[in-house]
């Protein structure tokens, strides 16, 4: 059996991913409201019934925006650090905060997801492998360098959502401030495109159906750029953008098949996703 997976939002005004086994789901990050995350899930025909747990990677707030009312709403849940928790303040129940350690990993139903280190500008930032059928998926977000742990887990993936967050000449002839350019090209910042793609050439899964390109950024990126980037060294590698307005078709993925969609969104809404990116 294939797993499903989804984006319901991707880029700094909000993030969350869902992947299920078919009765098993987990949601990796919360950053939209609980309302928000409901409409999505119902259009794309998803039960939030299933999500058994709720992983957070860090505590920017376009990652946890939506953490306490989900949670609170749908007595789900939270994986999360103790660190990333203290410096998060979020108010969740007692009885619903979980812990999780680097490579540890956590069995929800039939899943299994574990998390690795990264680099980012937080107090203890993760990224996860989703693990289920014999098939894995990652997600691989807010990453300021491509650190071993990066390349050790990506070499696992059937299918991933990776950050390619910015185009380099976009962000520096940008309107950003210097501060902020440096802080976003740091080795604690985001991936660049040119970055996120050195990856994939260097350390492409032998299995890997799927990339979806994710947390671009509004001001120093755009769809077309990045998709034409990397659909010259895909192969047969099917890429995607996440959309950082709308979620995206659920997809199914099974280790060494094709990735297949489900075509759960009518042609009016993919015709709006088109044209809000």
């Amino acid at each position: 059996m294939p797993l499903r997976i989804a984006s319901l939002n991707s880029g700094s005004n909000g993030n969350c991913y869902f992947i299920e086994n078919g009765t098993d789901a987990v949601f990796i990050d919360a950053g939209i409201s609980c309302r928000e995350t409901e409409k999505r899930m119902n259009r794309l025909g998803l039960e939030i019934k299933n999500v058994r747990a709720l992983f957070i990677t860090h505590e920017h707030s376009d990652h946890i925006r939506g953490v306490e009312g989900i949670s609170k709403k749908h007595n789900i849940p939270v994986y999360i650090t103790e660190a990333t928790l203290k410096q998060s303040r979020l108010g969740i129940g007692k009885l619903l905060v979980r812990s999780f350690c680097p490579y540890q990993p956590v069995a929800v139903g039939s899943l299994s997801v574990i998390p690795f280190p990264k680099l980012h500008d937080a107090i203890d930032p993760h990224s996860f492998l989703v693990e289920g059928n014999g098939t894995t998926i990652g997600i691989m977000t807010d990453i300021g360098h491509v650190c071993e742990h990066v390349i050790r887990n990506f070499e696992k993936c059937d299918a991933a959502f990776l950050e390619a967050n910015y185009d380099e000449a976009m962000l520096e002839n940008g309107r950003y401030p210097v501060f902020l350019k440096n802080r976003i090209r740091s080795e604690k910042g985001h991936l660049s495109n040119n970055q996120s793609l050195e990856l994939l050439l260097g350390f492409k899964p032998p299995a890997l159906s799927h990339l979806f390109l994710a947390h671009l950024s509004k001001d120093n990126n755009s769809a077309t750029l990045a998709l034409d980037l990397f659909q010259k060294h895909a192969g047969d590698t099917r890429i995607e953008v996440a959309s950082r307005y709308l979620e995206t078709a659920v997809y199914q993925i099974l280790k060494n098949e094709p990735s297949r969609r489900l075509d759960l969104l009518n042609q009016e809404q993919e015709a709006i996703q088109t044209t809000l990116f």
